[in-house]
């Protein structure tokens, strides 16, 4: 088998594929006029797609019903407190950042505590999180908008090397994300807790500690995201979350992941964003009326995760 038919058979690379044709649909129309803007754009917003995703697909890796839908409040809530704490002051940052991170953190056990106390399904215990999390962030916004300080707003809309700043966060998570995945006695025991959970526990996998970590690393790298989004955006709103939940959710499916667990690409999640992105901004292009951005952006979605599965199929 060839080195180019190993890697048509990544299940990852059709999310690839499928960005550059609707990168490329896009120019045309343009006249090329706007590649360079639409390419910054796509990796700016690509990457708070990314963050999300990352943290989604470490707890879809778990197996099925593993899920977190606690993600859009954990960001508001950190973005939220972080920015009022730090009420833009650039001396405030470093502590500012460090509450988002305790957020994560907190919200992560909760989830987990739910999870495991109650017996409860995830898709439950972290929806009955999200209610909670959400109403301490509207108690804490009170309909303020709070700017970042001066040099986190700077940063996060600045590009450094020709790649956007909050790209560059991303890739470095992205990075750490694929160590510990392919490189960690950790990324072993939530492949194989996905892929089987009795089996994992014959084999004296410390199955709830594995979990628990896994939930703590998803809220955390919500909080992360929704830290760099209010600072990205000017403030943080009560809404900015919203988009996520669906998008943490999709950006794995699209990317190749497995969605009953057990195997995971991190690389396209990337590719994944992206195309989320780009298919939105191609049929802005087109003039398409938002009713029918909506179902031809699903319709498309569908398309790419068929031929993804079919190929994975065939390279099994």
């Amino acid at each position: 088998m060839t080195a180019l038919a190993r890697l048509m058979g990544k299940p990852w690379i059709w999310s690839f594929a499928a960005t550059l044709l609707v990168w490329l649909a896009t120019v045309v129309v343009t006249a090329g006029a706007s590649s360079g803007g639409l390419s910054e754009a796509a990796m700016t917003f690509a990457a708070f797609y990314v963050l999300v995703g990352i943290g989604q697909m470490f707890v879809i890796t778990l197996g099925p019903g593993n899920i977190d839908l606690s993600v859009p409040a954990t960001m508001t809530l950190a973005g939220t407190v972080a920015l009022k704490f730090m009420d833009t002051q650039d001396g405030l940052i470093l502590p500012g950042i460090l509450i988002a991170i305790a957020i994560g953190l907190v919200v992560g056990v909760a989830n987990y505590a739910l999870i495991k106390a109650l017996r409860i399904p995830p898709i439950i215990a972290t929806l009955s999180t999200s209610f909670i999390v959400q109403s301490a962030a509207i108690w804490t916004n009170r309909g303020l908008r709070i700017k970042p300080p001066p040099v986190l707003a700077d940063f996060s809309t600045s590009s450094t090397l020709g790649l956007p700043n909050v790209a560059i966060v991303a890739l470095l998570i992205t990075a750490l994300a694929w160590v510990l995945l392919h490189r960690t006695v950790y990324g072993r025991w939530i492949s194989a807790i996905g892929q089987s959970l009795p089996a994992a526990r014959m084999a004296g996998i410390p199955v709830d500690g594995t979990r628990f970590v896994t939930y703590i690393l998803c809220a955390v790298l919500a909080a992360v995201n929704g830290f760099l989004l209010s600072c990205f955006s000017g403030g943080a709103a009560l809404n900015m979350g919203t988009e996520y939940l669906l998008m943490s959710i999709a950006v794995v499916v699209i990317g190749g992941s497995a969605v009953a667990g057990g195997n995971s690409n991190v690389p396209g999640i990337w590719g994944a964003g992206l195309f989320m992105f780009l298919i939105v901004s191609m049929l802005n292009t087109y003039r398409f009326e938002a009713g029918y951005r909506l179902i031809l952006t699903g319709l498309v979605i569908i398309a790419v995760i068929l031929v993804a599965s079919g190929r994975q199929g065939k390279g099994r």
